[in-house]
């Protein structure tokens, strides 16, 4: 690696403590994790996979690892990922993350997902609630929600540990919450909020302000309009309106306690597949001034799902996530943390022009290329 890059890696996962016995620790907890993160970029889905590949690169790990016993066993890696504290290697995936980007700008947008193989009886699956900087593809944070609990506890508690301020946060209907709506004003972003019928009173009535402003137009109220290109591919064509206005004096009192609310918007999405016609509207909330105009909004709409396709859908089809049975205690969050660190690395790696699965695959046969995902240098 670059000085400062392998610094920063190896000094974040040093700040791991290590939970296990001192006359325990016949592996290094820092080689456990690096050949962990290292397999799992080059296609490693499970513990004995994660063996082999260290293995079989012995010789290029010990060029900058301890292994004072080799590489450790597959039952040692599922011991030690069951009882690594989970929120330190948060935090040190979080530092890692912070030194690839520095200050982060545009749309971040924060949505939840269920890891469906980690359910263990009736216990329910891990679900993580992530936040993903769309303008530059990099997972800025993630946390678990509690069991029994949802993502409107587990959204402040992430906010807590971002620092965004001037991005816009897009988050879905089950984030739309006047508590989460002052938590992101009071880290100095704005926000655009999905509004849906958890908030019945106030989405008829935003509904019905654009069905009949679109009709009869809206009055004395500025109004901006944003046509997308048509979309097509796949037999389908796709188009897309956006209209922001300011809020009408009969919502004002459903709004006010909405802190930093200043302009509401409709999304109207149109799409045609052969001779099928299908029409939906979206609503929202948003900070932004009435000066940003629908094209930023649009924008921002569209930037939220980044968060679905390039984190979401990456996860389940480039690393089969919802394949893992790895179940137990601290072990499933852990690796799904590692999973993100190797998903960002390959989603900053653009040298190559392969999809994330042909990517790991390529890191797994080349050390070279390996080390340029890590932003090694030649060791």
């Amino acid at each position: 690696m670059t000085d400062k890059a392998h610094l920063s890696l190896m000094d974040c996962f040093g700040q791991v403590p290590d939970p296990r016995i001192e006359r325990s620790q016949r592996h290094e907890l820092l080689d456990i994790l690096a050949v962990a993160l290292c397999a799992v970029i080059g296609g490693a889905d499970h513990w004995t996979e994660v063996v082999e590949f260290g293995e079989s690169k012995l010789a290029w790990f010990s060029t900058f690892l301890k292994l004072p016993n080799g590489i450790a066993s597959h039952d040692t890696f599922a011991r030690v990922f069951r009882l690594i504290n989970t929120d330190a290697l948060e935090s040190a995936c979080r530092q890692w993350l912070a030194s690839l980007v520095g200050r982060v700008a545009g749309v971040v947008a924060i949505d939840g997902k269920s890891v469906r193989g980690s359910r263990d009886g009736k216990k329910h699956p891990l679900h993580i609630v992530s936040a993903w900087a769309s303008q530059h593809s990099v997972l800025l944070g993630q946390v678990r929600t509690a069991e029994k609990s949802n993502e409107i506890t587990a959204i402040p508690e992430l906010l807590k540990l971002l620092s965004i301020e001037g991005c816009i946060v897009t988050i879905d209907a089950m984030g739309c919450q006047k508590s989460i709506a002052k938590d992101i004003m009071a880290s100095g972003a704005d926000y655009v909020l999905s509004l849906k019928t958890n908030h019945a009173h106030l989405c008829l009535g935003v509904a019905a302000w654009f069905d009949k402003g679109l009709v009869g137009g809206f009055g004395k109220h500025a109004c901006s309009h944003y046509l997308e290109p048509a979309q097509s591919g796949h037999g389908r064509i796709e188009k897309r309106e956006h209209w922001v206005t300011t809020v009408p004096q009969h919502l004002r009192r459903a709004t006010k306690a909405w802190d930093g609310l200043q302009t509401i918007a409709m999304v109207r999405r149109q799409r045609k597949i052969g001779d099928k016609a299908s029409s939906e509207d979206s609503y929202y909330i948003s900070s932004l001034p009435m000066s940003a105009g629908a094209q930023v909004l649009a924008h921002a709409v569209r930037s939220h799902w980044a968060v679905e396709n390039e984190l979401h859908w990456s996860l389940d089809v480039g690393f089969r996530e919802d394949a893992c049975q790895v179940r137990k205690d601290n072990a499933p969050a852990n690796l799904a943390c590692i999973r993100r660190m190797a998903l960002t690395q390959l989603k900053q790696e653009t040298t190559k022009k392969l999809g994330i699965q042909g990517k790991r695959r390529r890191a797994g046969w080349d050390t070279a290329y390996m080390q340029t995902v890590l932003k090694m240098v030649p060791v």
